[in-house]
């Protein structure tokens, strides 16, 4: 067995624990606070509080990410977000948790996930051949889609057989298990540059920002990606409520749309890091988004009797969303230097993760105003003539042509 491959056995082995506790603690906490308010404003907010830290540290996260070493990088993160767990674990215990100490310590966890996140993906591209970067990425969108399925059905049933206090030390464990992991790994660190030494962190962000406004084709990739991910949203946020108001559905049905649309996610992986296919990334891409939009627009004017063709759609835009995200970041990986990967993911994610926020501000008021099937059809619409401009973008279709 090839070395690097070693290596990745070693850190998927400990990320997978890691990720699979984090799912199961993200679920609990989210049916925590449904069942303890019922109130869908607070649970809006919870999602925010989650989120919000990552947009707004993520440009001066990068810059340090590409200073640190990026091994304990990870481990430090990692660690923080097992240390937030563990307090909100002693809070429950202790039972004197409140909902303002929820949203506070979801924003820390969050801190930590800006740092860990952007140094995990930016130290791939150091372990692995170019030529397999696209299926390692497809390999991660596996394990989180068996965590994505998993997380949920553990949760609920730990909640139900322990407490909160059991699920969050559960988080911690997990996030120790990856820590002890990334101990028996050497992670190279990509050399030095003039920038990497500067004191003025602006600078340093101004640089990422450089790196990719010189190369056009990856900017216009990206302004395409952002824009599928602003239609996105508002989908996987009215998801359960498209099930229960357009296809009169119960919560099992809810809870089953969810699962086939994680099987898809996990079925798109494997068979995307069995396969590795030689098409551009860009054409898998654009093929991607195209397929999401059509399903989801389906999706959309489907008669309320058309349940199972509406779960079959679902498992679909699972299946379609590996063959988007694992060419995009390994798109990234060999198309940016090693030194500037921990800004440009951290960048990306913060541009991104600014729509779903929007999203989820506004969305429920032009559901409300249009129709929850109507969102769906026009998002769709939006994704299938987004995907396809991106074809008719020169830059884009020659990006990897240009060697």
């Amino acid at each position: 067995m090839n070395n690097w491959k070693k290596k990745f056995i070693i850190i998927w082995s400990g990320q997978l624990f890691s990720i699979l506790s984090s799912s199961i603690a993200q679920f609990a906490i989210v049916l925590w606070i449904s069942l303890e308010t019922g109130s869908a404003e607070v649970l809006s907010f919870a999602t925010i509080a989650a989120l919000l830290p990552q947009v707004v540290l993520g440009p001066f996260a990068g810059v340090f990410v590409d200073r640190w070493n990026r091994k304990w990088t990870m481990i430090l993160a990692d660690s923080f977000v097992a240390l937030c767990s563990g307090v909100i674990a002693l809070l429950f215990y202790l039972d004197i948790i409140e909902i303002w100490q929820i949203y506070l310590l979801l924003m820390l966890r969050s801190m930590g996930s800006a740092f860990h996140a952007p140094a995990m993906k930016s130290s791939i591209p150091l372990l692995a051949p170019e030529k397999e970067l696209t299926r390692i990425a497809s390999i991660n969108q596996a394990i989180q889609a068996v965590c994505n399925i998993c997380g949920p059905v553990l949760g609920a049933a730990l909640i139900v057989a322990t407490d909160m206090s059991i699920v969050m030390l559960l988080d911690v464990a997990g996030a120790v298990i990856a820590c002890t992991a990334l101990l028996f790994v050497f992670i190279p660190n990509p050399e030095k540059t003039e920038t990497d030494t500067a004191d003025n962190v602006l600078r340093d962000m101004k640089a990422g920002f450089n790196v990719i406004n010189r190369n056009r084709g990856l900017s216009w990739v990206m302004v395409i990606e952002v824009l599928i991910t602003f239609f996105v949203m508002p989908i996987v946020a009215l998801l359960p409520l498209m099930t229960l108001k357009n296809f009169s559905g119960t919560a099992y049905q809810v809870s089953l749309i969810e699962l086939l649309f994680g099987l898809g996610m996990l079925l798109g992986g494997i068979l995307l890091g069995i396969w590795n296919p030689r098409v551009r990334k860009v054409v898998m891409m654009n093929v991607s988004y195209v397929i999401i939009g059509i399903s989801i627009f389906i999706s959309g004017i489907l008669p309320p009797s058309a349940f199972i063709a509406y779960a079959i759609f679902s498992v679909v835009q699972g299946l379609a969303i590996p063959f988007n995200s694992g060419p995009f970041t390994a798109l990234l990986q060999t198309k940016i230097e090693a030194s500037f990967l921990g800004r440009v993911f951290s960048l990306f994610d913060s541009i991104s993760l600014l729509p779903s926020i929007l999203g989820l501000m506004a969305t429920g008021f032009i559901a409300d105003a249009i129709g929850v099937a109507n969102v769906f059809a026009i998002c769709g619409i939006a994704i299938v003539l987004t995907g396809t401009l991106a074809f008719f973008i020169p830059s884009i279709m020659n990006l990897e042509r240009e060697e």
